[in-house]
């Protein structure tokens, strides 16, 4: 389990509140400001303003409070250009983390100017902001045009996975493969490469360390989907591609699976696990989520 503490300002800590509107708020400890626990995560918020991160997801939730380090790959740390609107373009996003049930899917699109008249008559916007039905309708026409690379990771994988890599590392090594594949299709990458940070760039390098191959020549841009178009494509590529697994595996189950982590995730566990056998939720499920555990199912570490 990890811990990390971080000291914030009046105006991170109220941000740190409305980041999370759905978590489960504990009774504060002694000089404690509040206290709340997510899926992986455990948040402890002190009068001191020091704010302690622990579990398996506090490096993920903490990472974009954490201050940038001097290192090897401090030259990466660069914010993304100030024209937004130099083409082409790259940007990549990913959907499915914050889920209990589905994959994890990463896409990232290739932009070029003359692409802009028809994104604009489709009003692209970032996927979160965007109806499903109105995802459905999308993500077709953005990937018959568009350039682009979709890597979804199922829930058997990522269960596998994760017994020995945290979220941050996975994200990390899906945007970066998302991005050698890509530029197999349009052979050489642009100028402005842009990823939706998830993470300090010296600690989405640091797990990079072992590939490959690295493509380093990238931007980081916290909401990124809301002010790049490239970002903004990516996100609805990658949650089209998310339903569509998410619609077979209902089909494959005859289930109605939940979308989230919501306390009504657990009755939906239950209500899986009354008709399949406990084996069955690591080929559909994120088991390190405390969801899991709040179900009262339990595997051994």
């Amino acid at each position: 389990m990890s811990t990390i503490t971080v000291r914030l300002s009046d105006k991170e800590l109220q941000e740190l509140k409305e980041r999370y509107p759905q978590a489960e708020y504990r009774k504060k400890p002694p000089y404690g400001l509040f206290q709340f626990k997510l899926s992986d995560c455990m948040v402890t918020a002190y009068t001191s303003r020091k704010v302690v991160f622990q579990g398996e997801g506090a490096e993920f939730h903490a990472s974009g409070y954490l201050r940038l380090k001097e290192s090897k790959d401090a030259v990466w740390q660069n914010a993304a250009p100030q024209n937004i609107n130099t083409f082409p373009q790259c940007g990549s996003d990913e959907v499915g983390t914050g889920d209990y049930f589905g994959p994890i899917v990463v896409c990232a699109a290739y932009i070029k100017e003359e692409d802009l008249p028809f994104l604009a008559s489709l009003q692209i916007q970032d996927s979160k902001e965007v109806p499903d039905k109105r995802i459905r309708e999308l993500g077709p026409i953005l990937m018959e045009r568009l350039p682009h690379s979709v890597l979804i990771l199922d829930n058997k994988k990522y269960n596998e996975i994760h017994e020995h890599q945290n979220m941050v590392a996975i994200k990390s090594k899906l945007h970066n493969q998302a991005y050698i594949n890509l530029e197999r299709k349009v052979i050489r990458l642009p100028e402005y490469v842009i990823v939706d940070q998830f993470a300090p760039s010296n600690i989405y390098f640091r797990y990079l360390k072992k590939e490959k191959r690295i493509i380093r020549s990238v931007y980081f841009e916290t909401k990124a989907e809301n002010k790049y178009i490239s970002v903004a494509c990516a996100s609805i590529i990658a949650r089209y591609a998310f339903l569509i697994c998410f619609d077979a595996m209902c089909e494959k189950y005859q289930f109605s699976f939940r979308k989230g982590a919501g306390t009504y995730v657990d009755e939906n566990i239950k209500e899986f696990l009354q008709q399949y056998p406990k084996k069955e939720l690591r080929n559909v499920a994120k088991l390190h989520f405390a969801n899991t555990l709040k179900a009262d199912v339990f595997f051994p570490q």
